[in-house]
């Protein structure tokens, strides 16, 4: 019985941990249960068909219809059931992400042929290509699809669609995009590029731009600045530049596109046909300055300087525009044979309203320098040196350049030129003319200056003759000026005589002055200072008088005192010890004071008989002076 208990609890909880560790497999086998991630979705492949019909169309490998095989319809995320494992298999796979900047290319692997000369499948209702059923229901075809999957993520059966990334089109600033479509109708006979086609969002939407008649090939249309979705099965993009017009210039515009408009020119213009813009032609408006986006495979943009262009026959200058580098000094024969070379400049000015004509007439500016300007100049120069000698169309520059300026501006208003100026710069006569007229000037000049010297020493005669009689006038004026200075000397040294006496009898009397008042104020100050001395020492002798009575009244009051105190003292002492007693003590202070000696330092004796006494005493003073002698030199010397 316990055992039987034991499996029953064992049973009890190995069944639900089995349950759920095996779920899936469970739920799966019994039930067919699919559960599908958030973030995927499922591919369903039926391996067979229990009723119905079991074999998919021919050329077919999608069933929209439950036969076997891939399946059109995807599983979303969520729980199915009834896929049992022995009839569907699902795999899983991710969403399709478009990253920020990329476009999805899609190539459907079945789906009906495409159209004869097509080379994408035109676009079909299938909620961006996540409903693979109805793409193929609604006639979607396989192949490269027109339709792009925008950045973003999306449920793609990839049984049915490859997704190839490709980085959208980013035209930058100051540039334009080319457009040449891969897909359209064929160009019309005469045309270069395809019309303009609206409302396909700048190439964006393909199938809008197929439906309203797009043509395949170049474009007149261009794409501007910025990011587009443009599929490049369809369509390739080339960037180029602006067209920049600068300050000072126009732009006559060339246009191999267009209707053939109305010819504007005139009668009188034979050299082309100008037309209005937006025809075949050379415009009639030209472009002012500015950037332009103009496609240059279907317009062509020359530039025609509107200021001042000043145009050099000579060979070491040329200009910044590069239109006369070809241009060289021109040379000219005389009538009286001799070649020489001369410079030239011509300033030239085209009108606005006049570039188209000049642009219809040559087609740019260089062909205007080479088939007019280069010939007329030349020419006119040539054969107005061969009717003058050299020395004469030197002497006359300014007349030919005259003649030149109104010459060469009447031909030029012919090619609707107006010329402004024309200027002869330098000019190269032939090296022995040159050393000829050289030496003649050189001659002539010789001349003239002896002429000027023979004239400059006139001159100097007559110049030292006048310098003569004026440097004997300036002695006489010399003199006079003399004696009226002598005069004005005498009559100075007079008045300064004078005026020194007068200054010494003042100084005179001011000294006396000035000695008798020092010595008033010297004589003044000794009496005061003497005063004051007086003053002074009667107030000194004062003062020491009353100094000494008052030191002598206190020294006669101390001694009275201390006589008084002294009276007392013997008095009681007397009193205390006796008369004798106290005489016998006062001699003994005294004696001590004074250092008074009662007994001699020597002592003489005699001997017994009273013979060696003297000699014995004067042996021993002697012997005490030498040794009170070695005691002081013994302290001298420490």
């Amino acid at each position: 019985m316990e055992n039987v208990s034991t499996l029953t609890w064992v049973i009890a909880i190995a069944v639900p941990i089995l349950l759920l560790v095996l779920h899936k497999v469970i739920l799966r086998m019994l039930f067919g249960v699919v559960i599908v991630p958030e973030d995927r979705i499922g591919l369903v492949t039926k391996k067979f068909v229990l009723l119905g019909k079991q074999e998919l169309p021919e050329g077919r490998i999608i069933a929209t219809d439950g036969q076997a095989g891939f399946q059109a319809q995807t599983l979303a995320p969520g729980i199915y059931f009834w896929r049992w494992i022995w009839q569907y298999s699902v795999s899983f796979q991710p969403f399709t992400i478009i990253p920020t900047g990329k476009i999805g290319l899609v190539l459907a692997k079945d789906g009906m042929e495409l159209e004869t000369g097509s080379i994408l499948a035109r676009k079909v209702p299938c909620d961006t290509y996540q409903d693979a059923a109805a793409f193929l229901k609604n006639g979607g075809r396989k192949g490269r699809q027109t339709a792009i999957i925008t950045p973003g993520s999306y449920r793609i059966n990839t049984f049915l669609f490859e997704v190839e990334l490709t980085d959208s089109i980013t035209v930058p600033e100051n540039a334009v995009g080319i457009v040449t479509t891969l897909e359209g109708k064929a160009l019309e006979a005469g045309s270069i590029a395809g019309k303009h086609i609206d409302h396909h969002n700048n190439f964006q939407d393909v199938d809008t731009f197929l439906e309203n008649g797009g043509y395949k090939g170049l474009q007149e249309q261009v794409v501007l600045a910025g990011s587009y979705f443009i599929n490049p099965w369809y369509a390739r993009i080339e960037l180029v530049k602006m067209t920049e017009i600068a300050i000072g210039h126009v732009g006559v515009v060339i246009s191999f596109v267009g209707s053939d408009g109305i010819d504007l020119s005139g009668a009188e213009f034979k050299h082309g046909n100008i037309v209005s813009k937006g025809n075949k032609g050379v415009w009639a408006e030209p472009l002012g300055p500015g950037k332009y986006p103009i496609n240059p495979y279907i317009m062509k943009v020359e530039l025609v300087p509107t200021t001042n262009l000043v145009l050099n026959w000579a060979a070491a200058r040329s200009e910044a525009h590069q239109l006369d580098k070809n241009l060289s000094t021109i040379t000219v024969r005389s009538k009286d044979g001799f070649t020489f070379n001369l410079d030239v400049a011509q300033i030239i000015h085209i009108p606005t309203n006049e570039a188209p004509k000049v642009i219809a007439r040559f087609g740019n500016m260089s062909n205007l320098v080479t088939q007019v300007l280069e010939p007329t100049i030349g020419n006119y120069f040539r054969n107005s040196a061969q009717g003058s000698d050299v020395i004469g169309f030197l002497t006359s520059r300014k007349e030919r350049q005259d003649s030149a300026k109104e010459h060469i501006g009447h031909v030029l208003e012919q090619y609707n030129v107006h010329g402004v100026d024309t200027l002869i710069g330098d000019i190269v006569p032939p090296e022995t003319l040159m050393k000829t007229l050289t030496d003649r000037k050189i001659a002539e000049e010789q001349k003239v200056t002896y002429d000027t010297e023979r004239l400059a020493q006139e001159t100097r005669q007559k110049l030292e003759k006048e310098t003569a009689i004026a440097e004997i006038q300036k002695e006489i004026v010399k003199a006079d000026q003399g004696v009226w200075i002598a005069e004005r000397i005498a009559d100075a040294a007079v008045k300064k005589a004078t005026g020194d006496a007068n200054s010494v009898r003042l100084q005179a009397t001011a000294e006396s002055d000035r000695m008798k008042l020092m010595a008033a104020g010297e004589a003044e100050k000794v009496r005061l200072l003497a005063k004051a001395e007086a003053e002074r020492t009667e107030w000194t002798a004062k003062a020491d008088a009353e100094k000494i009575s008052l030191i002598g009244r206190a020294e006669a009051e101390k001694i009275l005192a201390t006589g008084q105190a002294s009276a007392e003292s013997y008095k009681l002492a007397v009193e205390a010890m006796g008369g004798d007693n106290f005489t016998q003590l006062k001699v003994m202070e005294a004696i001590g004071e004074q250092n008074i000696r009662i007994m001699p330092e020597i002592l003489i004796g005699g001997g017994a008989d009273g013979t060696s006494g003297p000699m014995s005493g004067l042996l021993g003073l002697k012997l005490l002076e030498d040794v009170a002698k070695r005691k002081s030199d013994k302290q001298n010397e420490q």
